[in-house]
């Protein structure tokens, strides 16, 4: 199977590629990028459009990666080759991966969401640190939540560290991006009791009934949750410390609250 070569730092596509780190250049192509054989099938399973596959002269040796060049040429992706140091500047990494995806971005949209789905669901409100936004989409892929609104400003999902951190689960997760306003209409229409973790919380978080439909919202990292928006909650509830540590790390706290949901479902 041919691949095009590429070995000039200033080809366009390289210098397309390499711009994929800037939120500005990932708005103006649609793309985003992902590194990995593991990363890149999981999307491919999941029915993401890879718009380019580079693959690196040293990846070209591994037993998996004919596959999933095959793969992506199947699935009208442009197939690219390209020496390790190239590779490394794209993927801004000493010892990138065998393989990196160019990846169409999907609509974010709340229109995206079926709003009826059964299952726990999760808000996060003004989220901004991208590595935490990656470790909650795999706690809510392993958890099977029914879907993900972020809420407000918030971290680009599609950065380079968010979908890092996603391990993959970015490609499997329902997710989509809202204001407060138009969030808290689709909230009302599909009937979802708002839970919140809040350090006004009186109530401990394994005694909230989440069998019933709920929407687990947590706060900014720094601020929480502003006083409009609990005050818009059906309940606050509280995760118990001993008083120790300041507080928990955020993709821990959505962790310990999701897991908790889930697991008065049944594990369902």
């Amino acid at each position: 199977m041919n691949l095009d070569l590429i070995t000039s730092a200033s080809n366009p596509l390289i210098k397309t590629l390499r711009g994929l780190e800037r939120k500005k250049v990932r708005n103006e192509t649609g793309l985003f990028l992902a590194e990995g054989g593991r990363l890149i099938t999981q999307a491919l399973s999941q029915g993401w459009e890879i718009d380019t596959l580079v693959v690196s002269a040293s990846g070209l040796q591994r037993d998996r990666t004919p596959a999933l060049i095959a793969q992506a040429a199947d699935s009208g992706a442009r197939l690219v080759q390209v020496p390790d140091r190239l590779a490394s500047a794209i993927a801004r990494k000493d010892n990138p991966q065998a393989v990196v995806a160019a990846i169409r971005q999907r609509p974010l949209s709340l229109q995206a969401l079926d709003a009826h789905r059964s299952g726990l669901w999760l808000g996060l409100y003004e989220i901004r640190d991208p590595g935490n936004l990656g470790t909650i989409l795999r706690t809510a892929d392993c958890a099977a939540l029914a879907g993900i609104v972020m809420i407000g400003p918030c971290c680009d999902p599609y950065s380079v560290e968010a979908v890092r951190a996603s391990m993959g689960s970015l490609f499997d997760v329902r997710l989509a991006l809202s204001d407060y306003d138009a969030f808290q209409a689709w909230r009302s229409d599909t009937g979802l009791s708002l839970v919140a973790s809040s350090i006004n919380g009186q109530t401990r978080h394994t005694e909230v009934d989440f069998a019933r439909p709920s929407l687990i919202l947590m706060g900014n990292e720094q601020a929480g949750l502003p006083p409009k928006v609990e005050a818009d909650c059906d309940q606050l509830c509280r995760i118990p410390m001993r008083g120790g540590a300041d507080s928990l790390n955020l993709a821990q706290a959505t962790a310990i609250m999701v897991y908790e949901g889930w697991r008065q479902r049944g594990f369902a």
